[in-house]
């Protein structure tokens, strides 16, 4: 198994940690995904990369718009996170400790879920994290299938 201190997050995942608190979440949510620890942890890894970013306008528009929660703009500040990060070896090892900091302190999912399925149906369960989850399967009543639906 991988040591966790060994694993390295790319920009964009830490610039998403850092944006959490703005991305789609209310506060009872993030909550429901995070400890106050790592909660606390965001904002002091936001205001770390605000001070490096600082000076250089393109991105300080990008920090700006990516304060209301904007993904596009938290993807440009990526961008120019992993550039700083290239230059700055002693910054991206600050960066990189605060972002597994708040990655350990995402909390896990323990909830079960119990499903009866009967007469031949068929049923699934998912629990997904972030990304879209295409589940199931399609059904044209009424309609004769082509070979490739088949």
């Amino acid at each position: 198994m991988t040591d966790p201190v060994a694993i390295t997050l790319t920009a964009s995942a830490i610039a998403t940690l850092a944006f959490q608190e703005v991305i789609k979440s209310s506060v009872a949510d993030l909550t429901k995904r995070f400890t106050g620890v790592a909660i606390a942890k965001m904002k002091d890894l936001r205001d770390l990369i605000w001070s490096k970013l600082r000076g250089n306008a393109d991105a300080e528009n990008a920090l700006e718009s990516a304060q209301n929660g904007s993904e596009e703009d938290i993807a440009d500040v990526a961008t120019y996170l992993k550039a700083a990060m290239k230059n700055d070896l002693q910054f991206a090892s600050q960066v990189q400790t605060m972002a597994q900091e708040i990655n350990a302190g995402k909390l896990i999912d323990q909830s079960n879920m119990t499903m009866n399925v009967y007469d031949q149906a068929k049923g699934w369960q998912t629990k997904v994290e972030g990304g879209t989850a295409y589940i199931g399967e399609i059904h044209q009543h009424g309609t004769v299938p082509t070979p490739d639906q088949k």
